[in-house]
């Protein structure tokens, strides 16, 4: 598929993710709509591409209706990124603004039917899988995307959301033959990433001097960490091949532990600190991997996938060149 001249919508785009497919988008010629209400995108995401006229921005709050309404006429493709989200400590104690979710993506994909959209793809969460299923950190579990259920026991009302949104738009696909894809991402970092997302946060901490580095729960929940870039060639790739409103995990199958991982950055920013852990705080799941669809077994196939150990060293120069006079000492989530 070319992209050159296809009229795309990126909600969310002035995000850490969005922005980066934003980018992806802009290099492969698409004619890029940006809407944004800046509540935890940043216009420093998108400044260039304002400069060139690459982009046009509508800042504007999805909750709306006459918003929802006008941002999506004429268009071809839309990326929905849009949500209220946070790291670990948000989507446990915030509910409500979580439930938010619900009412925004609903509105989004009846303006985009109703406005005869050619594709919705969707960025959806690992949050989607049962709880039950994630709870022994010594089995070594490859979540698959049938296994999301029934039966349903979601990540907290962030998860219920996304998942109502997958089911959503197969109704739409269902009824009314809406093309569209689901992509399940797994925890992301990269450059550009939020301080309240894990690995982001544990870069700050170090390059503040936390001592002692402080770490929620236990040290021992496996996560499965992506990088930013994978995650838009996945999420590209998800948009040329699927149709059916088929959703897919997209990311890596390395499964690392917490511990492992502030241990990498530590390392590699060479900031010496005990580590301080609080087991009373927010963890989430203890045993979140995946099992990625691979070529010949999924339209989708996988992203190009790169280590998660790996990758880490490129983020930490790339986040201290462009947050070092900003940071301060703050907690971490995942």
């Amino acid at each position: 598929m070319s992209w050159r001249g296809t009229q795309v919508l990126v909600t969310g785009g002035a995000s850490f993710i969005g922005s980066a497919l934003v980018d992806a988008l802009v290099d492969r010629g698409a004619r890029v709509r940006v809407v944004d209400n800046f509540s935890s995108g940043r216009r420093s995401n998108i400044e260039h591409h304002l400069k060139s006229g690459s982009i046009d921005l509508w800042e504007g709050d999805l909750l709306e209706p006459e918003v929802s309404s006008s941002v999506v006429r004429g268009m071809e493709v839309v990326f929905h990124l849009a949500a209220d989200h946070g790291g670990r400590g948000y989507v446990d104690l915030h509910q409500a603004a979580c439930a938010s979710n619900l009412t925004l993506d609903g509105l989004l994909f009846r303006a985009c039917h109703r406005q005869g959209v050619g594709k919705i793809v969707y960025a959806s969460s690992g949050c989607v899988y049962p709880n039950f299923r994630q709870t022994d950190p010594s089995e070594i579990l490859f979540l698959t995307e049938e296994m999301a259920g029934p039966p349903y026991d979601a990540d907290n009302m962030y998860g219920w959301a996304k998942l109502m949104a997958e089911m959503t738009l197969r109704a739409y696909y269902q009824d009314f033959g809406m093309k569209s894809a689901s992509c399940r991402y797994f925890t992301v970092y990269g450059e550009r990433g939020h301080e309240n997302h894990a690995v982001i946060a544990m870069i700050a901490r170090a390059f503040v001097g936390q001592n002692p580095f402080v770490v929620w729960g236990n040290g021992e929940q496996i996560r499965n960490w992506t990088y930013v870039g994978d995650i838009v060639e996945g999420t590209l790739r998800a948009a040329e091949v699927i149709d059916d409103s088929t959703a897919v995990n997209l990311g890596t199958m390395e499964r690392v532990r917490v511990l492992d991982a502030v241990h990498e950055v530590l390392r590699h920013t060479g900031h010496k600190a005990t580590i301080e852990l609080h087991p009373e705080m927010p963890t989430g799941p203890m045993n979140r991997g995946q099992t990625i669809p691979l070529p010949g077994n999924s339209s989708a196939g996988s992203p190009r996938s790169s280590s998660s150990m790996g990758s880490i060293a490129r983020s930490i120069g790339t986040s201290l060149r462009k947050n070092a006079r900003k940071w301060r000492p703050f907690s971490m989530t995942y």
